[in-house]
């Protein structure tokens, strides 16, 4: 059957409303939703007015130009009748007359009377939808040069071609946002494109996984061994390693086996290592994979590291900070400023202060109470005494820059910033100046203005947010680190702090005496005995601050409810507590407890309160949630907690969609029903998504059932979370096992390999030359591939443990 009868053949299934277009309401250029009023020539729905408004996810319509539309009639509380269209068709004529005059039209430039006679009488009263499924048809038109051809093809697809690729997709089980953000990637070429390798939509389409392609594929015969089949597995399995654990690179040997593993999981047809790497060395041909040595990249990460070092290499060259005081002039101007502020600066902090002052770049580190925030606020006060400056962004003129730019991962990091120094601070995103698909408007051509930048929990940052803040620093600018090294990595690929410190090139600064232990936080203690790989005699025993409740798993949810009830009868609210869970399932992980704490926080016993359901998740006015995604664009950001501040249902709204809108200190951002996954409940957390924030109260669960995810540094972060309370509840054997286990799953990153090749210990760097090395890359070849064992590092595997 021809798209065009398949389109007749849906269309007879539809209502419909037939009209001239009039004038566009409404038009979002980002996910197409429109509002347009028509002039009404035919319908098949009970409707008698002689303009009709339509709405849906459309292109831009032409004026005057007749569609018909399908959908159904909505009577909006607000906006009265509306034509709620899900597809839509530009109007094609029936009879032979009709086409030749519609050809001829001032539509097709370049086609006369004549011409769409010609047409007519070779393809029929049909012409148009033969054209459109097989435009070599127009070769047989005489008269009719190639680019008159191109152009009447290219304007009938502009017209007709959404709406024959909105059904096809449909066809192959995508929804309506979805094949438009499809059609939006490839426009015309859609149809042709997925037919010819569904895969290239695994590279192109955010949303779609190797598996929907893998799907879509066996219905199209691309199955087996097939070249692109193998090609979006290698590409699947690098982006995998990179988002979910982490690493900036997988080596070959990990990769041949994975990729084997999964096209075989998923077919069950034998799959050959040589085809395999034949595939990898054609992507590393066509760009698409950088290979060094036998390390696989992708693109990005390969050139953010490389970028990264770089621009380290670039700062670090800069040497007109190193006598710019003599030490005599900033111990005089250091104890004014200690008199002046009644602080007395240990040693260690008086180095990281002078150090800072005079090195184009530091690295700060230290665990909770050594003295961090203290450090960062002598240092922005030592900076501008010696540089006679004003702390005060009020006293500099429009066009003259504030020279202290402060920074953090999160909003919620920033916040804490400003809260202990008194100077305004900004997230990465924000002092980039995101531009959502545009990129940043900072960059090295475009370079940040200041003095001085300093960088809070940088531990959290990936290594392409942190080359894309290191070549948006200018030459004049000092820059600042501060993080602890033993707190979890960032969500994002790479371990960049880390890295950074064990390369042993950037001038460093450990602070390791505590404190505010003279303030009794047996928290602190805590945290720094785990450092240390154990736990105090003590842990057992009730602290005026810390408290351990012995339980196991099946009484977890019992014991943290009665924990919150307590909380809440103090007058603790959801924003005073935290419970963070290593895992979401089973009966002490997150989703159970969310549920749990949300009835106890936000009931709807009676029903009164307005509440969305997707899924298996109630969502209710008043709900602490969690951004799961980054948002720059709405400087939304992943881990940022907020309160769901109302919901509108489809009939209150003119985009006739579910929204809930969620308020994140201030900032709004709305969600539709298919964005939601991009939320959830927030009353327990993962320790991961707690990162850069601290609460008044965490409770911490720590049983066996945890086991694969208990480790010493997530621990340590869950625990670092908490300013005043930390209740503790589980096995203590659990969490002794999690605090003797270090890290395990090392990510896989080149960072600090690569800042040693380019650049000499700081203590030699005057001595360096200008030129940087260049990495040793090179494109692994055929001969080599066939040389790696893919099963070496794999424990007791065999090949038969790849075959069914």
């Amino acid at each position: 059957m021809e798209k065009q009868d398949s389109l007749d053949l849906f269309a007879e299934q539809r209502k419909f409303m037939k009209g001239r277009h009039l004038v566009t309401i409404f038009h979002n250029e980002q996910n197409l939703y429109t509002v347009l009023r028509i002039r009404v020539e035919e319908t098949n729905e009970h409707y008698e007015d002689k303009e009709a408004v339509i709405t849906g996810y459309l292109p831009k319509m032409h004026e005057q130009e007749t569609y018909i539309f399908y959908g159904e009639l909505k009577d909006h509380p607000k906006f009265g009748v509306q034509f709620q269209a899900s597809h839509f068709r530009k109007d094609i004529p029936q009879t032979k007359q009709g086409v030749v005059n519609y050809l001829s039209s001032e539509l097709f430039k370049g086609i006369g009377k004549k011409t769409a006679e010609s047409i007519v009488a070779a393809l029929g009263e049909n012409a148009i939808s033969k054209i459109l499924n097989q435009p070599s048809l127009l070769d047989q038109i005489p008269k009719l040069a190639g680019e008159k051809a191109k152009s009447l093809y290219d304007t009938l697809m502009e017209h007709q071609g959404l709406e024959q690729a909105m059904i096809a997709l449909n066809q192959y089980g995508f929804g309506p946002q979805l094949s438009m953000k499809i059609y939006q990637a490839y426009k015309d070429q859609t149809i042709e494109i997925i037919q010819r390798n569904p895969f290239k939509l695994v590279e192109d389409i955010e949303g779609i996984g190797f598996g929907r392609a893998d799907e879509l594929g066996y219905q199209l015969g691309i199955s087996g061994n097939h070249p692109d089949r193998i090609r979006a597995a290698c590409l699947y399995i690098l982006e995998i390693e990179s988002m979910q654990a982490g690493h900036v690179y997988v080596e070959a040997r990990t990769l041949l086996p994975s990729v084997k593993k999964l096209l075989e999981d998923n077919q069950h047809d034998v799959i050959e290592f040589t085809d395999i790497s034949n595939e990898i060395i054609k992507l590393q041909e066509e760009g698409k994979i950088i290979g060094e040595d036998q390390r696989l990249y992708l693109p990005s990460l390969y050139y953010s590291e490389k970028g990264l070092v770089t621009n380290i290499k670039r700062i670090l060259q800069q040497t007109q900070y190193n006598e710019q005081f003599p030490e005599s002039e900033f111990l005089l101007a250091l104890g004014k400023l200690e008199e002046r502020i009644k602080v007395h600066y240990a040693p260690t902090q008086k180095e990281a202060i002078q150090t800072a002052l005079m090195s184009p770049m530091l690295i700060l580190t230290g665990g909770p109470g050594t003295g961090k925030t203290t450090v960062i606020k002598g240092i922005v006060e030592l900076y501008a005494e010696l540089h006679g400056c004003s702390l005060s962004p009020k006293d500099y003129k429009k066009e003259e820059p504030f020279p202290f730019l402060l920074t953090a991962p999160t909003g919620r990091a920033a916040k804490r910033m400003t809260e202990s120094t008194g100077l305004p601070a900004v997230t990465i995103h924000r002092l980039l100046g995101w531009n959502g698909s545009e990129g940043f408007d900072r960059h090295e051509e475009n370079p940040l203005e200041g003095k001085i930048l300093i960088v809070d929990e940088s531990s959290m940052v990936d290594v392409w947010l942190a080359n894309q803040l290191f070549k948006a620093i200018p030459e004049n600018m000092q820059v600042i680190l501060v993080g602890d090294e033993d707190q979890l990595p960032s969500v994002g690929p790479g371990q960049v702090l880390k890295d950074l410190l064990s390369s042993e090139r950037i001038p460093t600064v450990s602070l390791t005496d505590i404190y505010r232990q003279a303030e009794g936080s047996s928290i602190i203690e805590l945290a720094h005995e785990m450092k240390k790989g154990r736990l105090p005699v003590n842990i057992s025993s009730q602290q005026p601050d810390r408290s351990f409740i012995r339980c196991h798993s099946g009484q977890i949810s019992t014991v943290v409810e009665q924990v919150i009830l307590n909380a809440k009868k103090k007058g603790y609210s959801t924003k005073d507590i935290q419970v963070l869970a290593p895992m979401y399932k089973g009966p002490a992980g997150i989703d159970k407890l969310n549920e749990m704490i949300q009835e106890i926080f936000n009931p709807n016993e009676d029903g009164s309160r307005k509440e969305l359901v997707f899924g298996e998740v109630k969502y209710r006015i008043g709900d602490k949630v969690l951004q799961l995604v980054n948002q720059p664009e709405n400087h939304v950001f992943n881990g940022d907690m907020g309160e769901i501040v109302s919901i509108f249902y489809a009939k209150e709204n003119t985009e006739k969609q579910d929204m809930i809108i969620v308020s994140f200190e201030g900032t709004e951002a709305t969600y539709t029903r298919q964005d939601l996954n991009q939320i959830t409940h927030a009353y327990c957390c993962s320790v991961h998504k707690s990162q850069g924030s601290e609460f008044p109260i965490v409770i911490l669960p720590v049983v066996k059932s945890y086991y694969r995810m208990l480790r010493r540094n997530l621990l340590y972060t869950a625990i670092t979370r908490s300013k005043q309370f930390l209740i503790l509840c589980g096995e203590e054997e659990a969490l002794r096992m999690g605090v003797e286990r270090a890290d395990e799953l090392a990510r896989l990153t080149s960072l600090s390999e690569k800042l040693k090749e380019a650049i000499l210990p700081h203590s030699s760097q005057e001595d360096e030359t200008e030129t940087m090395d260049v990495p040793n890359m090179h494109l692994t070849d055929e001969v080599e591939w066939m040389n790696i064992d893919p099963l070496i590092g794999m424990g007791e595997i065999t090949p038969y443990d790849f075959m069914e």
